[in-house]
């Protein structure tokens, strides 16, 4: 049995180890060019990875390619959000692989060249940034659609593995000489475009994303959500502490070794509904310490406002995931509005500029931040606490125990019958829950436990289903359900 167990998890590997090279370079190399903290400003100490004392000299005064990065990839995202339909699948589509890889390669070359050539440093850096944002956006558009031809365990594992990867590619790297970090800046996306071109072409034709979209509503309210959150992290960002940070970061690679460990070895215990509610409580604590930092130093409070940032961020995705493959809509759309909203974290970026420009005291600054904070995590928490809807609309659950594991084409019709009777017979959310789990043959004492019910509070629901329903036995409800007795 115990081989049995660790040979299972072992195939939850297979397949997606192109996928994780190529996300795991792609986002290597954004962080090594323009999204890093050490990256992205002219003058600064960056000039790429290559080196910035040249491009110091010849800028006097300090420019933030992070910006530009960020505007350029923001603009990509929303007109993809506009006209995906035209696009989709991406990967079937030559110019958009070809202009991903091509603002990549250009960007790279333009980081490389930089301090060689002061006089056009600044020009190389600005063109360059503005590449790098068009073509990163678009290679995470095209990677999730490779993604989302795996199953939500394997989607799980594989994104945490590829960030990993990503944090050590990004240590190795800043680490090398000038030479070395050059022909890395540029073999790297070579190396992300080759390995997503493999893992597209191994999934099997009838994997493969299609180009028609059915009627779809989008899901807001998570929209939203991580909207909150970016605006919140957006007006730290500058001011964490080293390590910390939502890129190929030493907090990244924390969460993701956690995340990843915890879902090989526990995927069937593993509740992403704990997960899902946890990034308020570090928010929260990130924020309550940022006072403290004089006692406890910042790094405490920055490690847990970058943690509960990254973490939503990737649940999100988790969840759009889920959506997309149960409605059968492209995930372009729904990853390019979740990129798009980068543009809340540049606006809260500027937030702490505008309150230094208003001449606030330093502690005055701190007290706004901290009271906007607070507002933006009231919302959060009441969108949290609330998630039933995202179940009943979208159907979600792999916010319950377990729910990463794919369910059987029989667990699947089981799951619908359900709720056809529930809406048939008008069931209340409480008594279609008791009607779920007594279809998965479960008894009345296990029933009340994982409803945290006392029996006659079970025997009531379970009386009224049956009233409801026209029935006297749960033989006559396995009837009704389809499933043997």
């Amino acid at each position: 049995m115990k081989n049995e167990n660790v040979e299972d998890r072992r195939a939850l590997l297979r397949g997606g180890r192109r996928y994780v090279m190529a996300y795991g370079c792609a986002r290597a190399w954004a962080t090594l060019t323009f999204t890093g903290a050490s990256a992205g400003a002219i003058g600064g100490p960056a000039g790429g990875a290559a080196g910035g004392a040249a491009v110091a000299a010849a800028i006097p005064w300090s420019f933030d390619t992070h910006f530009t990065f960020d505007l350029a990839y923001i603009v990509v995202s929303i007109l993809l959000v506009l006209l995906f339909r035209r696009f989709i699948p991406l990967n079937e589509n030559r110019m958009m692989k070809f202009v991903s890889f091509g603002c990549m390669l250009a960007a790279s070359i333009a980081v490389v060249l930089a301090p060689w050539v002061p006089e056009a440093s600044f020009s190389l850096m600005v063109g360059g940034s503005l590449a790098a944002g068009v073509g990163y956006g678009l290679f995470l558009l095209l990677a999730a659609e490779v993604l989302c031809s795996f199953s939500l365990l394997r989607i799980f594992l594989f994104l945490s593995g590829a960030m990993l990867l990503g944090v050590v590619i990004t240590f190795f790297c800043q680490g090398m000489g000038v030479w070395q970090a050059s022909a890395a800046l540029v073999a790297l996306p070579v190396l992300a475009s080759l390995y997503l071109h493999g893992a597209y072409e191994r999934i099997p034709a009838a994997e493969r994303p299609k180009r028609g979209v059915p009627k779809f509503s989008y899901p807001w309210k998570l929209f939203v959500l991580y909207g909150l959150y970016a605006f919140a992290y957006g007006m730290r960002a500058n001011q964490l502490a080293w390590g910390a940070g939502r890129h190929s970061s030493l907090s990244t690679f924390i969460l993701m070794a956690v995340l990843f460990l915890t879902a090989y070895f526990a995927s069937r215990r593993f509740n992403i509904g704990l997960l899902y509610r946890s990034p308020v409580v570090l928010m929260v604590c990130g924020f309550l310490l940022v006072p403290a930092q004089s006692l406890l130093g910042a790094a405490a409070s920055s490690y847990l406002i970058a943690i509960s940032y990254s973490l939503m961020s990737f649940l999100v995705v988790l969840l759009l995931y889920d959506i997309s493959r149960r409605l059968g809509v492209a995930i372009v759309v729904f990853m390019a509005i979740k990129n798009a909203e980068q543009l809340f974290q540049v606006v809260g970026g500027e937030v702490p500029g505008l309150l230094a420009q208003a001449g606030l005291p330093a502690a005055t600054q701190d007290f706004v931040v901290t009271i906007i904070v607070s507002v933006l995590i009231l919302a959060a928490t009441v969108l949290l606490f609330s998630e039933k809807e995202l179940a009943s609309k979208w159907g979600v659950d792999i916010l319950e125990e377990g729910g990463l594991i794919e369910r059987t084409a029989e667990e699947e019709r089981v799951g619908q019958r359900v709720e056809e009777l529930s809406a048939t017979y008008r069931l209340s959310p409480r008594e279609q829950e008791v009607l779920a789990l007594l279809a998965e043959g479960k008894t009345g004492r296990v029933i009340q436990q994982e409803l945290f019910i006392a029996e006659g509070t079970f025997k009531a629901h379970t009386r009224h289903i049956y009233e409801k329903m026209g029935i006297n036995s749960r033989k006559e409800l396995f009837e009704l359900l389809g499933v043997p007795s």
